[in-house]
């Protein structure tokens, strides 16, 4: 029951709710603000917000719910512009993938007020970027995690649950430090091992002649690549500390590996790649991938 949700970053992430809102029949009034008046242009005539903004005071005022869709490094900035405009009944909440460093900055600038604050998560995104990629059924039945704080006001929880619930999500909740852990290992790191990848081969001589012959091993493993590379600079530095922790794991595992080529230990690597297979196969049976 929102009349007005204003939206900071009307991207994938940000548009997506947008449309999954209006797919659903909410009526409330959507104001986009961003950095780009040629990206809110795009989403006002693509129908994805009502309204586009450049004035903070006149977006946010008599807003139910603010979304802070935006690369996570970008968040203090809008609190900071916020704050001296926020009602005592407006609900914020964010969808950055790193939860620590956001609820530390949403507690030191908002002060008092941070009890109105929600951390929040969608776990569903693609490749592609900007409101032309937003659809809205990116959030159906996936997971969508909420991070509150001890401080926290249960009802402004329970309006950002019915918001992403809205959107067909699955919502669930747990602390901020267990979200970064979890995230370091499961999407951080593999992101970061894309890119690492697709780098590295741009970089040789016969790159051309690589790219040529990659086929659905390279395709697969590298499609995060192409994602947004703002974004998961902003994350990469946000979940530092955890996420130096899993390089260093799977450097130790890339070691293993590489003695056990280096000791043509045909046995050691089958029973790796067997137990790899298996959790691999009964994960995806049950996300029926």
């Amino acid at each position: 029951m929102l009349n007005k949700l204003v939206i900071f970053g009307v991207g994938l992430i940000g548009g997506s709710v947008a449309l999954a809102l209006k797919k659903a029949g909410c009526t409330a009034q959507i104001v986009g603000v961003g950095r780009s008046s040629e990206s809110l242009q795009t989403a006002i005539d693509l129908g994805v917000i009502d309204l586009a903004s450049s004035n903070i005071k006149d977006a946010i005022t008599e807003a139910d719910l603010i979304l802070i869709a935006t690369p996570v490094a970008q968040t203090p900035a809008i609190l900071n512009a916020i704050k001296p405009h926020l009602a005592a009944n407006t609900v914020i909440t964010d969808a950055g993938s790193t939860k620590n460093d956001v609820l530390s900055c949403a507690k030191e600038i908002l002060g008092e007020q941070f009890s109105q604050f929600v951390g929040g998560h969608p776990i569903a995104g693609a490749e592609k970027s900007g409101v032309t990629a937003a659809t809205a059924d990116l959030y159906r039945n996936k997971n969508v995690v909420l991070t509150p704080a001890p401080a926290t006001n249960p009802l402004a929880i329970r309006r950002v649950r019915e918001l992403w619930q809205a959107c067909g999500a699955h919502v669930s909740e747990m602390p901020a430090e267990t979200h970064d852990g979890i995230f370091a290992a499961v999407s951080h790191l593999p992101h970061l091992l894309a890119f690492a990848l697709v780098d590295e081969v741009a970089s040789r001589p016969n790159a051309e002649q690589l790219f040529g012959f990659a086929a659905s091993g390279f395709r697969d493993f590298t499609r995060i690549a192409g994602s947004h590379p703002e974004m998961w600079r902003d994350i990469s530095l946000a979940n530092k500390a955890a996420l130096l922790s899993e390089i260093t794991a799977y450097q130790k595992e890339l070691s293993h590996l590489k003695q056990m080529l280096e000791q043509e230990d045909g046995d050691g690597l089958h029973a790796l790649f067997e137990r790899a297979s298996v959790a691999r196969n009964g994960w995806a049976k049950t996300k029926k991938l």
